[in-house]
């Protein structure tokens, strides 16, 4: 699969990190351009690039790493989107780290994503996870380190579902944007935890959510 992201920060590059390592063909992206991420790039190997923003658009699925502040105008001065996935890793820390404390974003800060993206399939995912984790090896004694993710449209999820199973994970879907989103919000109960299931396990917790998982 080839994956566009949006940011080359902490989460980009362990998403980055755990997408190479399954085969998967990655393109970094900045508000600065390709050329300040080639020392970057280079420490990725054959299948990392980098791109303009516009062109880590033109693949099928797309990562957004940025902080929250960044956002709305990163999102706002795209082209349109036309169905493509859009996987928000992010949380609404007002500064862009904890410390500042979470925007108010009227919900879910992923359906204000969304609201930014038309045209775009939004799934939320990864963001539950604090990212020393997340760069950890997703096995464990026999148990896989589950990978949450939410979203309106099933197909969308079903293949960032599949995208995190490639890289070890055991994917949870947790419903709409809407629910799934505040479930596993920053001051949610899963947030900051690491959870394992063992394999194969379920994609969907029938007591987090009343639809069917995506399988």
């Amino acid at each position: 699969m080839h994956i566009g992201i949006i940011g080359a920060g902490q989460v980009a590059r362990a998403f980055a990190r755990k997408a190479i390592d399954a085969g998967h063909h990655i393109v970094f992206s900045n508000s600065r351009g390709p050329d300040s991420l080639a020392a970057l790039v280079a420490g990725f190997g054959p299948l990392a690039s980098a791109g303009t923003v516009r062109e880590a658009l033109a693949h099928p699925v797309v990562l957004l790493a940025l902080p929250w502040p960044r956002v709305e105008a990163a999102l706002r001065d795209l082209p349109p989107w036309h169905g493509q996935i859009l996987i928000d890793a992010g949380n609404a820390f007002r500064s862009g780290d904890p410390a500042g404390g979470l925007a108010d974003v009227g919900g879910a800060s992923s359906e204000r994503v969304a609201a930014l993206a038309p045209g775009a399939r939004v799934v939320k995912a990864i963001n539950a996870s604090f990212m020393a984790n997340f760069a950890k090896p997703p096995v464990v004694a026999g148990m896989r380190r589950v990978a949450f993710v939410s979203g309106d449209d099933r197909d969308a999820k079903t293949t960032v579902a599949d995208l995190l199973e490639s890289f070890g994970f055991a994917p949870v879907d947790l419903g709409s944007l809407r629910d799934g989103g505040r479930i596993q919000g920053v001051g949610a109960p899963i947030a900051g935890h690491d959870f394992f299931l063992p394999w194969p396990a379920p994609r969907s917790f029938p007591a987090f959510n009343g639809e069917q998982g995506a399988r």
